[in-house]
């Protein structure tokens, strides 16, 4: 929120399913084991060091945990360069200095990540950030400073992110610039000065772009928008005199602007879309030069600004069927490392040299999944009530007849967010257990455009929870789900979707799997951290007034109305999320059991918003099995309690 030793055999799969073995599963392809679809990774996010000699990539240590390797493009010398031993690293990159590469943890899933710096050259590692309860994120690099790094962190004052410069031989962190208290990111120039900055006025949501002439001079707001327009900056272009800005100012959808510095204008359109908003930008790290953007309406469309890299595209386009992602380029801008998205395979990732136009395969992500047969995932648009239209997805089970069949709505998270065209495990584990799956960007989903986004405003467990009514309808009517055999999943905002759903539409869902969703929105954004203080006017002015308005929020908030749930649930929670309290799934459970409604509560240890440790994520997803089998009639793998989970049943 806010902002993945097997018995296939009929009658073990379908034990908890009365007349399990029924002909329409049996036409089903072999069970995809969980492990393979929820556990770690063979390798993934591979990036390129810059000298283009070598890259890095994360995966399992002996003990199974994920760590950061590297290996040599001409020899096979992979080694493991950091030693995390529980919980796993996720996010890393390499300093330029080509010696070091830096990466961020957190503790439990308490999400107060800590920067810190392993050194190639002798394995030692360095916290960077070593400031008890601080947060530490948007780091910085650039390739005329390779030995600094810029970073934001919430030491001196937990509400806000000053950006403190560190010294990667020593470890020094000096403070560099200090947040007045509005600012909520901040921009570097090609000179590795911050100069730019995005500042929210906590008195009706408004933004600007906040930008100094050097380091010393003033700061001067050049270009202010409401709290209903989406604009995101992308950064300075390489002579530092206009910025990149991607703005939805005079337009439903978002362009990509260059922006005078100085005076906040428009100077040129540099790229849009007619049906959704810009997306991702290429930037060439050496100049910032702006060389394409990504568009996503239901598949990704790159449109390529610079004609530099025209030519690199175009063979990235034809390679492979997916979409891509240029993941790191050396310093010489020779070697690009690039990931391939497919909706029914793993993530590929290849090396391409730039100069002779030439593709090497570096590895894929989940290279069991070759072993099975997956389901593709078809776009579509689906109608509401009212004629909205839904950008949604959905996955057919493979090999029996797509009618009447049991169903699982996944409402994604955030709610500021969306659903894409990928891979998605999730999808994949349902739609292999004989489930029906609609994944719909109903309204308040982002890149689709600010009218549809702020659709959402106010409406949550309102129209917003009728968006995903009408996905379910929409299935029905066409004869892909079977009415009485639906369920509604999801995580964050989906969760709260979940506890919606089961108490303002109870005749609709025949069970609902929640996890870390939250019940009463009063409670979750009294409980949200310090650092959310930027963003805390946006999110009342898009939840709605929750804090004062109390019958407003007792209406939207599922708790106060846990009498009228019917259905089973199943509830996860991390004990340390920090997003969404554990108060939130605890109270709404304590309300269900006091009314002698069914409810499986399970609480993982180590974990906060989400399940980090793959231990949990197959250990959860295999009580959601079991439960979604025994609701809707779908297939089972057999569960047991995994070793090294810290699920708690309660």
């Amino acid at each position: 929120m806010f902002p993945r030793r097997w018995l296939t055999s009929c009658s073990f799969a379908f034990a908890l399913v009365p007349g399990a073995c029924s002909s329409v599963f049996a036409e089903l392809p072999p069970l995809i084991p969980r492990a393979v679809l929820f556990g770690n990774p063979a390798r993934s996010q591979c990036t390129i060091a810059p000298d283009g000699r070598r890259y890095a990539y994360l995966a399992p240590s002996a003990t199974g945990v994920l760590n950061v390797w590297v290996r040599s493009f001409d020899a096979v010398d992979d080694r493991m360069v950091t030693h995390d031993e529980h919980r796993g690293i996720r996010q890393y990159r390499w300093a330029e200095d080509e010696r070091h590469l830096v990466y961020f943890q957190d503790v439990g899933g308490n999400e107060n990540f800590h920067a810190y710096s392993v050194d190639l050259a002798d394995s030692s590692v360095r916290d960077l950030t070593p400031f008890e309860g601080a947060r530490a994120q948007n780091l910085m690099v650039d390739r005329g400073h390779p030995d600094q790094l810029l970073v934001g962190i919430n030491h001196r004052d937990p509400k806000v992110f000053d950006v403190y410069r560190i010294d990667l031989a020593s470890g020094a962190a000096t403070m560099d610039t200090q947040n007045p208290g509005d600012v909520g990111e901040w921009f570097a120039d090609s000179a590795f000065v911050i100069r730019a900055a995005v500042a929210t006025r906590q008195g009706d949501g408004s933004q600007a772009l906040r930008v100094r002439a050097s380091r010393d001079a003033p700061w001067r707001d050049v270009m202010t928008w409401p709290s209903e327009e989406n604009v995101s900056v992308i950064g300075f272009a390489p002579d530092g005199k206009s910025l990149y800005v991607e703005s939805s100012v005079g337009s439903d959808l978002q362009r990509v602007l260059s922006v005078d510095a100085v005076t906040g204008a428009t100077l040129e359109t540099l790229a849009s879309d007619l049906r959704c908003d810009a997306g991702p930008a290429e930037v060439d790290p050496a100049t910032q030069r702006l060389q394409a953007v990504a568009f996503t309406f239901a598949r990704q469309r790159w449109e390529v600004l610079d004609p530099a890299i025209r030519s690199a595209f175009e063979d990235l386009g034809q390679l492979h069927p997916g979409d891509f992602a240029v993941t790191s380029r050396d310093r010489a801008d020779r070697k690009w490392i690039v990931a391939h998205t497919v909706d029914d395979g793993p993530v590929q990732y290849s090396l391409y040299d730039r100069e002779h136009r030439i593709f090497t395969p570096l590895c894929v992500s989940q290279p069991e999944l070759a072993r099975y047969t997956l389901s593709r995932r078809d776009t579509l648009v689906i109608p509401t009530r009212d004629g909205q239209r839904m950008v949604s997805y959905m996955t057919l089970p493979v090999g029996v007849p797509p009618h009447a069949l049991p169903m699982v709505l996944l409402p994604h998270g955030g709610p500021w967010a969306r659903d894409t065209w990928r891979l998605d495990p999730v999808a994949q584990w349902l739609a292999n257990r004989g489930y029906v799956v609609v994944e719909p960007n109903f309204r308040g989903s982002t890149g689709l455009g600010k009218r549809f986004l702020h659709l959402g405003d106010r409406q949550w467990g309102g129209t917003m929870q009728n968006d995903l009514s009408d996905a379910v309808a929409w299935a029905v009517s066409k004869g892909y789900a079977d009415p009485k055999r639906v369920a509604i999943m999801g995580g964050s905002y989906g969760g709260y979707a979940t506890l919606a759903g089961l108490a303002f539409t109870p005749q609709l869902y025949a069970c609902g799997v929640d996890i870390v969703g939250p019940s009463n929105l009063k409670t979750l954004l009294e409980a949200t951290p310090p650092y959310w203080s930027t963003i805390r006017k946006m999110l009342y002015l898009r939840m709605g007034d929750v804090d004062t308005d109390s019958l407003f929020n007792r209406r939207v908030s599922p708790l106060f109305h846990a009498d009228r749930i019917r259905a089973p649930l199943l509830v996860g929670q991390g004990a340390n999320d920090p997003r969404v309290n554990i108060r939130e799934s605890s109270r709404m459970v304590a309300a269900l059991r006091a009314r002698g409604l069914p409810v499986e509560y399970v609480v993982y240890a180590d974990e906060g918003h989400g399940f980090a440790r793959p231990e949990n994520s197959l250990d959860f997803f295999g009580r959601a099995e079991q439960f979604l089998a025994k609701h809707l009639g779908g297939r089972a793998e057999p569960w047991a309690p995994v070793p090294g989970s810290t699920g708690e049943t309660r």
